[in-house]
C-alpha cells in the first residue's frame, strides 16, 4: 500500500474555533478523518503529522527523508510565508511535494500570497477547504 505524508502547520489544530469564514466549522480531528477516507478509496495510507513548533516540523520532514512516501502534502499555515528552516527541510525530500491551503489566500493579506516553499511544489491547491487536500491527492496519483 503507498502512503502520502500529510504535514499540517501551526494552528491547523485549532480548526473549527479559528477563524470559520475562512477555514469552515470542521475540526482538525474532522479533516484527518476525512483525509484519510478519501486517501483509502485510492488505496493509500495517510500519515498525517501536526505541529505547532517549527523545530519539531523539521525533524518530521528529517524523518522522512528515509521512509518510502508516494508524497508529501503539506499545509505549513504561517509557516508558509516565511520558514525557511521548513523549506530547506523540505529539499532534502525525493517525493514530489503538494502545498495546499482551506482558504483563499491570493484573496486575503498581502503577505499571505508569499510562500518560500513555491521553487520546490509541483503544484498548489488552495480556497476550496476539504476539497484542496483531496485534489493535492488526486495529483498525486496521476503522478504515480
Amino acid at each position: 500500500m503507498d502512503k502520502i505524508l500529510v504535514l499540517h502547520g501551526v494552528n491547523l489544530n485549532m480548526l473549527g474555533k479559528r477563524n470559520p469564514e475562512h477555514y469552515g466549522l470542521f475540526t482538525f480531528e474532522e479533516l484527518i478523518e476525512q483525509i484519510e477516507q478519501f486517501g483509502s478509496s485510492y488505496n493509500l495510507k495517510i500519515d498525517s503529522f501536526q505541529t505547532n513548533y517549527e523545530g519539531e516540523m523539521v525533524e518530521r520532514i528529517h524523518q522522512a527523508v528515509g521512509e518510502n512516501y508516494k508524497g508529501i502534502i503539506i499545509n505549513a499555515g504561517a509557516w508558509t510565508h516565511y520558514s525557511y528552516a521548513i523549506r530547506d527541510a523540505l529539499e532534502l525530500l525525493q517525493a514530489p511535494i503538494i502545498e495546499v491551503h482551506l482558504s483563499n489566500i491570493q484573496n486575503r493579506e498581502e503577505f499571505r500570497k508569499i510562500s518560500v516553499f513555491e521553487s520546490l511544489v509541483w503544484k498548489k491547491y488552495f480556497g476550496e477547504g476539504l476539497e484542496s487536500y483531496f485534489q493535492a491527492i488526486k495529483e498525486l496519483m496521476r503522478e504515480a
